[in-house]
């Protein structure tokens, strides 16, 4: 009998072990996809206002998209973001507000550990000209679609301390494309030609967050960087800082702010900053 007892007493551990596995859960890998649009609409009129006052309206349309397929081995993230909008100040016309084509693709190889190497593409452009308006009369045209566009590709290493933080820094090779508005991509030291296409190469960092404040507040961050190797001291800067507050299903209070820091286009820092409330729903 004791013998007996014994032999069962040695055997619990490992049936317990066996038990714990069984009922660990089996990472699901395959295809994920995710879609948001939305729309933020502002219209203020007057009429026989006393205290003044000037009629506005501005909307924005917007599309936030992920694809992902993560394998057990490799993992490849797909992101795309499109919006637009326009406003409206008196008998002003309809100007441009909003003008963005962001389409990405991550493919990571993964080692087991926290750091893994990737490859990425980017392309950067938008839908309609836009216009600068020197005085209240006048337009002029410095942007249309793809021109400028900007496309990226780059290779490295990448690191993710936590689920909401990623980062990467590589190789990269950065191509400013231009049609008729050459400002973008011609080099100021060459005198005699104008370059249509910018090819540069350097390194290139990005960090995403994407964090879950609460049930109903998420905060995102893309901040990419990129140091040419023949101008190593003019870092190319972009940031994208966004807070969305989801009301309830279909109203989203938004707060974002862009910056964009590149010398060869303008010395100046450019910053955007957005307030809104709109519509948004989860497509799938």
């Amino acid at each position: 009998m004791k013998k007996i007892f014994i032999v069962i007493i040695s055997i619990l551990p490992l049936y317990a072990l066996s038990l714990a596995q069984t009922v660990q859960p089996v990472p699901e890998y395959g295809w994920k996809h995710g879609l948001v649009a939305g729309l933020t609409l502002t219209q203020v009129g007057f009429t026989d206002w006393a205290q003044g006052g000037e009629n506005a309206l501005a909307y924005t349309i917007f599309a936030d998209g992920k694809s992902i397929d993560d394998e057990e081995n490799s993992n490849w993230t797909n992101t795309y973001k499109f919006a637009f909008g326009q406003t409206r100040l008196s008998n002003q016309g309809l100007r441009k507000a909003d003008d963005i084509i962001d389409l990405s693709t991550v493919f990571t190889y993964k080692l087991r550990t926290l750091i893994n190497p990737y490859a990425a593409a980017t392309v950067k452009t938008q839908f309609a000209k836009g216009y600068m308006y020197p005085k209240a009369d006048s337009a002029v045209q410095v942007s249309a679609f793809f021109d400028p566009g900007y496309l990226t590709q780059s290779a490295g290493v990448g690191y993710q301390p936590i689920k909401e933080i990623k980062t990467r820094l590589g190789f990269a090779l950065r191509e400013i494309i231009t049609n008729k508005f050459n400002q973008y991509s011609d080099n100021p030291e060459t005198k005699d030609k104008i370059e249509k296409v910018s090819v540069d190469g350097g390194m290139e960092s990005v960090t995403d967050v994407e964090w879950q404040l609460d049930d109903n507040i998420l905060f995102t961050m893309k901040l990419e960087m990129f140091a040419p190797f023949k101008r190593f001291d003019e870092i190319v800067v972009r940031d994208n800082t966004s807070l969305v507050a989801k009301v309830n299903k279909y109203i989203t209070a938004m707060f974002n702010v862009q910056l964009i820091n590149e010398k060869r286009v303008t010395p100046r820092t450019q910053i955007k900053e957005t307030i809104a409330l709109g519509l948004s729903y989860t497509l799938f």
